[in-house]
């Protein structure tokens, strides 16, 4: 099976269906899923737009809403999980994923499916440990500070996703695990991406709970973005069952969505022919979560997730057998994931434009379905009620072994992102809002910026091998890129591999330095200012 990843979408839906297009029709092949790292932006309208976490000369209605309201359809199954720039307010209607447009489905907070045999999961945000054990309270109309905390990872899904016991064949997250970078060309990604310097030394660059996942889950495949450049790395991992092979992870992070630039790679996985070309629920997943419902949190207040130290009188919340067959009951015994995507909101007319739409916070029908059909609590339909002092606190009372309080010290010890002087380059700061000044050469498409892939790519020699499906090289580009890194360096040692990762673009363009004032404004340059 052919999965196409993509790195940060930013919206760009067309450019990104007509460029796998163009690779099927020149390999005369076919592309069976695509799977998108974060900052999907699904921006339905004018009021969607206005929960981005983006200053406002970048906020743009992009592509989606196209696909939102029926006018197109995604000509591939798309599978995505939440960045740090999103339309917050429309994802949070879906906690436990759904279809955000035919034929486009959202993960959720955190969530696993399973396509033709392969299972797929994935967690939404990025890591922020000052919101890290709080619920997820965040409900428009946002504030500066719950804009940004909305897409903040919670440890409640790091824990969910840590009952897991079952292989996982790949997972995305937006944010890197921290760490990762020592087990690729550690030197190549810093001279791609200089202001890394830092908090690669220091071990701060990524995130620890997406670290710690990694060394539980041990997927085959973990696909990141967030930071605007493609990196490869080999993890071997320890070898936990005697007279068994160590698990090793293929990690891979992709850029975002730009001209010369390495935003998409084709990778070539194994399925179980047998399973239907259809989203399927997993039941593992779905045994977990009906487990873990009385440990959700809806305030701001912190939580504890229940651990094994003799405070809790439960902290083994994975799946049993007798509790996955219980939830194959409840399924019918169709573990089909079915299509009822439901418009919830008007949708962008660009004849008719309604600058002064204000964000919507509906109840999603699809959440409806899915947590009455399993006992599960809707947490978008509680905030929705704007009642913190009673309905929200009945969920904390439902579990009186998980508690803390804001001067708890953050479970990670090693967590400097509050300290950090050079932490997270691409998130947006509280007062980059108003700084319309600064000197910032964006060469970011316009809203009616029709893809032209004979313009975008015919000065380039040809399409970069990351997006090429040739029969003469070898398919899986990833695959090769990551054997180089394996072979460079030995089991549980984080080498730099002998020879630098093959470069496949020119991801440079055209043009000299670009001074920006806020190193993070430079997620939304299509030139690298490093150099």
């Amino acid at each position: 099976m052919k999965i196409a990843v993509e790195g940060c979408c930013h919206g760009e839906l067309d450019k990104i269906y007509e460029t796998i297009q163009f690779l099927e029709k020149k390999e005369n092949t076919k592309v069976d899923l695509l799977l998108c790292c974060g900052d999907f932006q699904a921006v339905r309208n004018e009021g969607d737009m206005k929960c981005m976490a983006v200053p406002q000369k970048y906020r743009q209605m992009q592509t989606f809403y196209k696909y939102y309201s029926g006018e197109k359809q995604a000509p591939v199954l798309t599978i995505f999980i939440g960045g740090n720039h999103e339309a917050s307010n429309y994802l949070q209607e879906l906690p436990y994923g759904g279809w955000v447009a035919p034929n486009i489905y959202y993960l959720g907070y955190a969530g696993v499916v399973k396509y033709r045999g392969v299972r797929i999961g994935g967690m939404s945000g990025i890591f922020k440990s000052h919101d890290y054990r709080k619920g997820h309270f965040e409900h428009p109309p946002y504030t500066n500070d719950t804009m940004r905390s909305a897409y903040h990872v919670r440890n409640i899904e790091v824990f969910k996703l840590k009952q897991l016991q079952e292989p996982m064949d790949v997972f995305l997250s937006h944010d890197w695990p921290r760490g990762i970078y020592h087990y690729g060309n550690k030197n190549q990604l810093l001279k791609k991406k200089k202001f890394l310097t830092q908090e690669v030394e220091s071990n701060t660059l990524g995130s620890p709970a997406a670290s710690e996942l990694l060394h539980h889950l041990q997927p085959s495949y973990w696909f990141s973005a967030h930071l605007h450049v493609k990196f490869a790395a080999f993890l071997q991992h320890p070898n936990k069952e005697e007279g068994k092979l160590p698990k090793a992870t293929k990690f891979l992070s992709l850029d975002k969505c730009l001209p010369q630039r390495e935003f998409l790679q084709i990778v070539e996985i194994e399925h179980d022919p047998s399973k239907p070309e259809r989203l399927e629920y997993d039941l593992e997943w779905l045994s977990v979560l009906k487990a873990t419902k009385t440990l959700l949190n809806a305030t701001p207040r912190t939580w504890n997730m229940p651990e094994n130290n003799g405070l809790h009188s439960r902290w083994d919340y994975s799946a049993t057998e007798q509790s996955k067959q219980e939830v194959f009951k409840d399924l019918g015994n169709d573990l089909n994931i079915p299509y009822n995507f439901r418009v919830t909101i008007p949708s962008y007319n660009p004849n008719h434009p309604q600058h002064h739409r204000v964000a919507s916070h509906v109840v999603n029908p699809q959440t409806t379905e899915f947590c009455a059909h399993f006992g599960l609590i809707d947490l978008n339909a509680k905030v929705c009620l704007h009642d913190v002092g009673g309905e929200l606190d009945a969920l904390e009372d439902n579990d009186v072994d998980s508690g803390g309080s804001v001067e708890d010290p953050s479970e990670y010890s090693t967590d400097t992102s509050i300290l950090s002087s050079s932490i997270n380059p691409d998130e947006i700061t509280l007062e980059e809002d108003d700084e319309e000044d600064l000197p910032v050469q964006s060469v970011e498409p316009s809203p009616e910026y029709t893809p032209d892939l004979s313009v975008s790519f015919s000065s380039i020699r040809d399409l970069p091998d990351s997006m090429a499906l040739s029969s003469d090289e070898a398919m899986d580009s990833t695959n090769d890129e990551m054997e180089r890194s394996e072979s460079s360096q030995t089991e549980g040692e984080g080498k730099n591999p002998e020879r630098p990762l093959k470069r496949l673009s020119d991801e440079n363009g055209q043009g000299g330095n670009v001074r920006i004032k806020r190193r993070n404004q430079n997620i939304y340059t299509a030139k690298d200012e490093d150099e």
